[in-house]
């Protein structure tokens, strides 16, 4: 799902320049002039507009302090925009001590230098005014997100139990509520359980003490208790005596019974299936307006219960704005009903062998033959298009991109890219000249390669663009490129023979593959 679940997107963004050259500048004279000054930190829309001046004024005047370090030309900034000021309306309104801050990133080189902002937008949480040791905004990127995330720090991230009726009120207050049952509430495990509570924003978070309480659930011992208004609507996670309350324990056991046993994908649930931990998606591909296609969920969903933590089962509707998904697949809508599955973590995905009709055993068997390791799987190829090599960027698929990267004779320097990345787009004319300025060198070979749509064997792509030298030579050498992208920078790589100089800038900016499936990650 514009940080893997199919697979592959995230955000680059990218100017170079966003590296800092040398030492950081001291800054202790400087911190000391701020707000001494007397200058007022300007607002827009209720968020602070900050620089290097104010920064220290804001950290001083405000205990709990997001800022995004935001580019004018990002578009994820852009999306990111209307989403932060509804935040900071949010906040405002609930009286809460959390304040919202937006810093121009290239406008304020010294910031980002100190900060490590290497992409846009990021996003740090600065508490009490410390600015040495900010925490990395990773929630999500919608205003009621935001708000909450905030809250959780700076008040309580679960709401204390007293009775029987708190219990039941806060269990009706949303669909996924955990509740910790503990027989001590100083108990190191209580601030366990309170620590992960901050970071799970869709589910709600309660905690007691109470034996009646204990006693009304049926509880006799420290318990985790995952209540759900869904599928068989609780699952309880005993706290081991000797070892105590394990955060990745429990944090696996909250996402994998959270989910319901079958999600439907839209672009509600894509971030929770992205974000499952789960590493194998088994998808069922539907059409939804036809009565045939729907009585094959029943026997899905039968398949489900015994692989829950192993295999998340996702049903995706192809009469609906899924197209990007079925690209992912290389599948068409018309090949319906079928079934794919994908490993998020290596991107590999499997088609059940010699077909045949989808039924709760015929499901469980093909989960099983990719589980064990039967089943290869298998890679996206396009056809190889008539005039592939007819243009100076020569056009390469996964059926040729083997014998012309690895020719011999040839020093082949490929664009990997996807069709939606914005980098892709903007380096386009500097690698479009590249090409033309090489064209008549026989042992040049300037291509690109649409990594959404093909896949390779011989190594995956992180992220896009992804920029890879393949010099002439039987050692099958490959050298990434990471230089800046300009036509001068990528001609000085290919006459040194794929050396960068000493003094070239890296180029950090690359939209990252994970979750490239569903195109860019929708929280950037």
């Amino acid at each position: 799902m514009d940080r893997q679940l199919l697979p592959v997107l995230l955000l680059l963004l990218g100017a170079s320049g966003l590296q800092g050259q040398g030492q950081r500048p001291e800054r202790p004279s400087e911190d000391l002039l701020e707000g001494s000054t007397g200058e007022e930190v300007p607002q827009e829309d209720g968020i602070l507009v900050l620089n290097h001046r104010t920064l220290g004024l804001a950290l001083r005047e405000h205990p709990a302090l997001l800022v995004e370090f935001y580019a004018p030309w990002c578009g994820h900034c852009k999306a990111l925009a209307p989403e932060y000021s509804k935040a900071a309306a949010l906040l405002a309104a609930e009286s809460a001590t959390a304040t919202l801050a937006k810093v121009d990133g290239p406008a304020e080189p010294e910031l980002t230098e100190e900060f490590g902002v290497t992409e846009y937008p990021t996003l740090k949480f600065f508490r009490d005014g410390n600015r040495t040791h900010p925490e990395e905004y990773t929630g999500p990127r919608e205003a009621k997100g935001i708000a909450e995330w905030l809250k959780r720090r700076v008040g309580s991230s679960a709401t204390r139990l007293e009775d029987e009726e708190g219990a039941r009120a806060l269990m009706d207050a949303g669909d996924v509520v955990v509740i910790g049952f503990f027989q001590d509430l100083q108990d190191k495990d209580v601030a366990t359980f309170l620590a992960l509570a901050r970071d799970a924003l869709d589910m709600t978070f309660g905690f007691t003490d109470r034996p009646q309480l204990f006693q009304k659930f049926g509880l006799t011992k420290d318990t985790v208790v995952l209540f759900k208004k869904f599928d068989e609507g609780r699952a309880d996670f005993p706290v081991e005596e000797e070892l105590g309350l394990d955060l990745g324990d429990l944090s696996r056991f909250l996402v994998t019974h959270s989910m319901h046993l079958v999600t439907e994908f839209n672009s509600q649930t894509s971030r929770r299936i992205f974000s499952a931990k789960i590493l194998n998606h088994l998808l069922l591909f539907v059409n939804r307006t036809l009565a045939s296609h729907r009585e094959l969920l029943a026997g899905f969903r039968e398949a489900a219960p015994p692989l829950r933590g192993q295999v998340l089962f996702v049903v995706v509707d192809v009469a609906a704005s899924n197209d990007h998904v079925l690209r992912y697949f290389g599948l068409k809508a018309e090949e319906a009903p079928t079934l794919r599955l994908v490993n998020i973590e290596t991107t590999k995905k499997y088609a059940p062998p010699g077909g045949g009709p989808i039924s709760s055993a015929s499901v469980a068997a093909f989960c099983q033959t990719v589980l064990s390791g039967e089943l290869k799987p298998y890679l996206l190829s396009q056809e190889i298009p008539p005039d592939w090599d007819q243009r100076p960027v020569k056009t390469l698929v996964g059926k040729n991109f083997e014998q012309v990267a690895f020719d011999e004779t040839k020093n082949v320097f490929v664009k990997f890219y996807a069709p939606w990345c914005s980098h892709c787009r903007e380096m386009a004319p500097a690698w479009e000249a590249l090409a033309e300025k090489y064209r008549d060198h026989k042992d040049i070979i300037i291509a690109e390669l649409d990594a959404t749509a093909n896949e390779l064997e011989a190594f995956a792509v992180p992220g896009f663009p992804t920029l890879k030298f393949f010099p002439a030579g039987r050692d099958r050498k490959i050298m990434e490129y990471k230089g800046s992208r300009d036509l001068e920078s990528l001609s000085k790589f290919l006459d040194s023979g794929g050396e960068l100089p000493a003094e070239e800038p890296t180029a950090p900016f690359q939209e990252p593959l994970a979750n490239a499936s569903m195109g860019p990650r929708e929280e950037l």
